[in-house]
């Protein structure tokens, strides 16, 4: 390490910060944090200014610091400094204290350098060169610091630009400034690029940025000028240019002419600034999900709401979340999507089981209900009342049509079969007649089939297709006529796995002569799996390793 002339003899070279775990002067005094920053101390600001004058002093005269270089990281760094203080007495002169502290236990310049810039400590502590501790030892640093600063951007904005894009401080001297220029030469004003240094630091690096003058060039083509962007950047914000440049791409595309993209981004600024567009390219991939034509969704923007972007998109998730716990199927959604995108994502909509139990309403009429009108939806957002729905009478019609079921079928002749079927029977009216009427329809009688409801109720527990399924697989795949169910009606109430498996073993068991070719419906399907292998499967050497694989591959399937 060299040492400069106007320097004392170092004892040592760990920072401020790594000091105080190490070791304290004998003067130093243990409750000056507490004390320095006390509000109620009349004495902090006087302590403050004396420390800060000391500091300056070293900074400039002892460490060669340009002046206003050293004056800006003296007075803010005020984190740093009070680590400082921790090492003096603060109770005698506290400027030669710190003077004396500083001629003998060297500081990393870089860190009050950073918090000068506007970095807390946790956003610097990365930062800080492993190799280095003087400032003046980094003259490319310094060197384009003072470029920013001669641009006029602010001291404690060049932080964030360090942050973000450090390549830009490691430019050889005269690089920095031609690009800024290379910009201008653009038509930006110096004033507009400053800002635009700060929120998107990475334009620096590289080439022009493209996608960044292209952008701007469709603002100012659409009538949008350099006050008008600089209103709406946020300075917690990091633009990129790049999913800007796509939002705008996209509305193109979708046929919005300049006047109706400069009225459209000038009243809804966040379509395009809001996580620089990030959030409304993520509309655009949601609502193209549900079919949306690009007319469709350039009359959505047309139309849209005084709303954060990001609301919207949130808003939207949840309607979609809603109506797919509820149970509406997807091309209902869709159209519901696709006719009133604005409502749904306009409306924060209340959980789905606090909806159900205050509207005190089935899924399935829910369902219905919100095809027939979907603006009741912006009835049921969060903070609103919410009571039942009217009654819709389907409830008892449906009622009406089960007892006339059961009565055609026979039930009403006693009040207690009638009572003991109306809870066995699950299903719509019409639903448990359209069940029965399909049995009949696969070729068996009226009164046969009545007969059958009698022995086995539950088999009209199931949906009409899968009745028909299971019918179709009786006949066409086993061969049995459709007359078997009228002795083993049960047989509906199985599922196709268990048959499946049972006659692939009995058709095994057939061909190697270890079966009765005549066995019964009911005992091939019925019998419970214990008493089928003992009494089938074991009559083979090879049925057991043959039934178990039977087992794993209709299972699986």
């Amino acid at each position: 390490m060299i040492i400069s002339a106007t320097q004392k003899p170092l004892h040592g070279f760990q920072s401020v910060t790594d000091k105080q775990t190490k070791s304290k002067p004998e003067d130093a005094s243990p409750n000056v944090t507490h004390w320095i920053l006390d509000p109620t101390n009349q004495s902090r600001s006087k302590v403050r200014k004396k420390a800060q004058a000391a500091f300056l002093e070293y900074l400039h005269n002892t460490r060669s610091l340009q002046f206003t270089d050293a004056e800006n990281i003296s007075r803010n760094s005020p984190d740093f400094l009070a680590k400082l203080l921790k090492s003096v007495n603060v109770e005698a002169d506290v400027g030669n204290s710190i003077t004396r502290y500083l001629r003998y236990h060297p500081i990393n310049e870089f860190e009050p350098f950073f918090e000068s810039l506007g970095l807390k400590t946790p956003e610097y502590a990365p930062l800080l060169p492993r190799d280095l501790m003087f400032l003046s030892d980094d003259d490319l640093l310094l060197a384009n610091y003072h470029v920013l600063c001669d641009y006029g951007i602010a001291r404690n904005k060049i932080g964030k630009i360090f942050r973000e894009s450090e390549e830009v401080f490691r430019y050889e001297s005269g690089v920095l400034l031609s690009k800024l220029e290379a910009y201008e030469k653009l038509g930006l004003n110096q004033d507009f690029m400053r800002k635009v240094v700060i929120y998107s630091p990475y334009i620096l690096i590289g080439g022009v940025n493209i996608e960044f003058v292209k952008v701007i060039e469709i603002l100012k083509s659409v009538g949008l000028q350099f006050s008008w962007i600089e209103e709406h950047f946020s300075k917690h914000n990091y633009y990129n240019w790049g999913l800007m440049l796509r939002v705008l791409s996209s509305f193109t595309m979708m046929g919005c002419n300049e006047e109706q993209l400069g009225r459209m981004i000038s009243q809804h600024p966040g379509l395009l600034f809001e996580a620089s567009g990030g959030t409304t390219l993520s509309v655009f991939g949601f609502i193209l999900k549900f079919g949306f034509t690009m007319d469709q969704m350039f009359s959505m923007f047309l139309q849209f709401p005084d709303s954060q972007v990001g609301k919207f998109y949130s808003n939207l998730r949840q309607c979609f979340m809603f109506l797919n716990e509820i149970g509406m199927k997807a091309d209902e959604t869709g159209k519901i999507f696709r006719s009133h995108p604005i409502l749904l994502g306009s409306s924060a909509l209340k959980k789905t089981n606090s909806l159900l139990t205050r509207l005190n309403v089935g899924k399935n009429r829910l369902c219905q209900y919100i095809q027939e009108n979907p603006q009741v939806m912006k009835k049921w957002v969060m903070g609103s009342q919410v009571g039942p729905l009217p009654n819709s009478g389907e409830n008892e019609r449906q009622q009406m049509l089960k007892n006339k079921f059961l009565l055609d079928l026979g039930f009403g002749e006693n009040l207690n079969k009638m009572d003991q079927a109306l809870k066995v029977f699950r299903g719509k009216g019409s639903e448990l007649q359209e069940r029965f009427d399909c049995i009949v329809t696969a070729g068996l009688d009226r009164k046969e089939v009545i007969g059958m409801i009698r022995v086995s109720p539950q088999i009209l527990n199931q949906k009409k297709d899968v009745i028909q399924k299971k019918i179709g697989v009786l006949v066409n795949d086993l061969g049995y006529p459709i007359s078997s169910l009228v002795v083993f009606p049960s047989y509906l109430s199985y599922t196709p796995q268990r048959v499946n498996l049972r006659f692939s073993m009995y058709n095994w068991l057939k061909d190697q002569g270890k079966a009765d070719p005549t066995l019964a419906l009911s005992t091939i399907v019925a019998t419970s799996e214990n008493y089928f292998v003992r009494a089938f499967v074991n009559r083979h050497p090879g049925g057991p390793e043959v039934w178990q694989k039977l087992k794993k591959q209709i299972c699986s399937n």
